[in-house]
């Protein structure tokens, strides 16, 4: 799974930031072709995309498009038209049920077909962002090899439960573990409601880290200007990694000795402080994906 500390939402309608993209310092951009874009500009919008797909360098950014809504006329077109011009992951609005999930991956799976490209290359994104989204967290989650992350959307979310939606969050709080549960126990990453007032930094650290400690692995953005903070609270420090080093090396050298048990700092090191330490060093870019799992 790519590192997705911060995905910065890019309106599909706009050329500027279409060929700026890349350089705004987000591991992931998402082009948005549903919300950011007037029903009259949708395939206008979808050109201008598919248009920067093949001529922009995005080289180390992981490409992502959010469609129209699956009960829109254009989603299909859209599926087909970014996988021709290159993306790797398709983000699904307003996803409420696994049946929504199948739906997507059958038209992909016949795109990557037409365009020969290899059988799941192309990974889906659900946008979970309605009360019965956030109840079928779980099954959207397992319902399909090609879900790599559950996407929280706090704004229709609260929309559709008639909550009103507040800076400190307390009406999103139950979503929000519910998504980070049925991920982590798929096995899978999770994403992180954006902080939408621009100019709010103070909010938007507070918010990333409450995120990041309920166990989101990144967040989206909305502004250029969220990326660089949201990256460093979704960062491990120096005194995290440093940390856990040591576990590792006391881990790895226990194993040389033989011992079932080891201790650091009088304290034993058991099963979750290893997958944890290592989960750390992964983060970081010190250690393969697959020494983690």
């Amino acid at each position: 799974m790519p590192s997705r500390r911060t995905m910065l939402f890019v309106p599909g309608n706009n050329p500027g930031m279409l060929q700026s993209a890349p350089v705004l310092g987000a591991d992931s951009v998402i082009f948005d072709l549903e919300d950011a874009v007037a029903m009259s500009e949708k395939d206008a919008a979808r050109d201008l995309v598919c248009s920067a797909l093949r001529t922009v360098e995005f080289e180390g950014t992981e490409i992502v498009v959010r469609i129209n809504a699956l009960d829109s006329p254009y989603w299909k077109q859209d599926v087909a038209d970014v996988i021709a011009a290159g993306v790797d992951c398709i983000l699904v609005p307003k996803c409420s049920t696994a049946h929504d999930v199948h739906d997507v991956a059958a038209v992909i799976t016949q795109e990557e077909e037409r365009n020969a490209l290899a059988a799941g290359s192309i990974v889906i994104m659900p946008l979970l962002e309605g009360a019965l989204g956030v109840e079928n967290a779980f099954s959207i989650a397992g319902a399909d090899n090609r879900v790599s992350s559950l996407f929280f959307g706090a704004e229709d979310f609260c929309a559709d439960m008639g909550a009103q939606r507040t800076a400190t969050g307390e009406e999103i709080q139950f979503a929000r573990g519910r998504i980070v549960l049925a991920a982590k126990a798929a096995h899978i990453g999770a994403i992180d409601t954006p902080f939408t007032n621009v100019d709010d930094y103070a909010g938007v650290q507070r918010d990333s880290e409450l995120g990041r400690q309920m166990g989101f692995d990144g967040k989206a953005v909305i502004s250029p200007q969220h990326v660089r903070i949201v990256n460093r609270v979704f960062t491990p420090t120096e005194k995290e990694i440093a940390w856990a080093e040591r576990v590792k090396a006391a881990m790895e050298k226990g194993a040389a000795e033989g011992k079932g048990a080891v201790s650091l700092d009088g304290n034993m090191i058991d099963g979750p402080i290893v997958k944890r330490a290592l989960d750390t060093l992964r983060k970081a870019g010190l250690l393969e994906e697959h020494h983690a799992e």
